[in-house]
């Protein structure tokens, strides 16, 4: 078994938001799913860490859902910026499982356990979190992250963290987000959110103990990145 990440999906099956009008991103739908089954197999892990689909709704969400479902492995859902069809996890557990979409995991205030590998996550949000609303949504958060490390889990071996939003980008930091990844001892962080020429001044590699990875799906050519 062998544990993936890729974010950013943008699915647009049931809805008019193609991603295929960007530079890059011509065909991408097709190279995604070629080389998502040239290395997923059924007993793999894929993380997807936000920006899902673009649908309003669970039921507008179901065509991407499935375009997941039938391909190779369990997937890993995290919330992202423009994944407007969140809802509670009861909601969205309920709604999984009523379609047949068995092959879907929600991540959200919990942790969830793959081939020895503890996988936690949060959204995360913006590093210029100046305004009294982004201020909370940014504690939120944090709460949400704590509330996934503390998660009762058993059989692991190590934990990964996985963000939407980089805790960490070109010369900017969210303070609140790193404390707490140093408190937990966190090894090793994938983040999306990230595109085109914004890569250029993603951090990757170690910064206080941490290693901080992009995973965004044009950055990886929109080829899933195994991790473990």
């Amino acid at each position: 078994m062998s544990v993936f990440a890729i974010a950013d999906l943008h699915l647009s099956l049931g809805g008019d938001k193609p991603m295929d009008v960007f530079p890059g991103w011509e065909g991408y739908l097709e190279k995604l799913r070629e080389n998502w089954l040239a290395l997923v197999g059924e007993a793999d892990t894929v993380v997807i860490p936000g920006d899902i689909s673009w649908g309003k709704s669970l039921r507008g969400s179901l065509a991407d859902f499935r375009f997941l479902q039938q391909l190779p492995g369990r997937k890993i859902l995290l919330k992202g910026n423009h994944d407007y069809f969140w809802s509670t996890k009861n909601k969205m557990d309920t709604f999984l499982q009523e379609e047949g979409l068995s092959s879907l995991t929600i991540l959200h205030n919990n942790s969830v356990v793959a081939d020895g590998l503890r996988i936690c996550g949060s959204r995360g949000w913006a590093l210029d979190a100046s305004l009294e609303e982004d201020r909370k949504i940014l504690s939120r958060e944090v709460g949400r992250l704590r509330l996934s490390l503390d998660y009762p889990a058993q059989g692991y071996e190590d934990t990964a963290v996985f963000l939407h939003y980089p805790p960490l980008f070109g010369s900017a930091t969210c303070p609140e987000m790193l404390s707490l990844l140093g408190e937990y001892g966190v090894k090793r962080v994938f983040y999306g959110h990230i595109h085109g020429a914004g890569a250029a001044y993603a951090w990757q590699g170690p910064y206080q103990g941490t290693d901080y990875r992009l995973v965004s799906c044009d950055y990886l050519k929109f080829s899933p990145m195994r991790i473990r």
